[in-house]
């Protein structure tokens, strides 16, 4: 099953911000907290109260950090 490409700016953006707020919030909690018995149901819930956030940040911050990126290179 093949998603349109039309969607591709979401797509992209949906699973950026998914690996990001992943990646981040366990580095997060390992460093404020320490890895421990309740890690990963306190992971799973920083990765869904986060991304909500993340998602639209990435989708409106992207197209701006490729239109700087396209100016700064050759």
């Amino acid at each position: 099953m093949y998603i349109p490409a039309r969607f591709s700016p979401i797509l992209f953006s949906a699973l950026l911000s998914a690996i990001m707020v992943c990646i981040v919030s366990a580095f997060v909690l390992a460093i404020s907290q320490g890895i421990h018995s309740g890690f990963a149901g306190q992971w799973f819930k920083s990765c869904i109260t986060t991304w909500p956030i993340a998602f639209p940040t990435v989708a409106i911050v992207a197209p701006m950090v490729r239109t700087i990126v396209g100016r700064l290179t050759r």
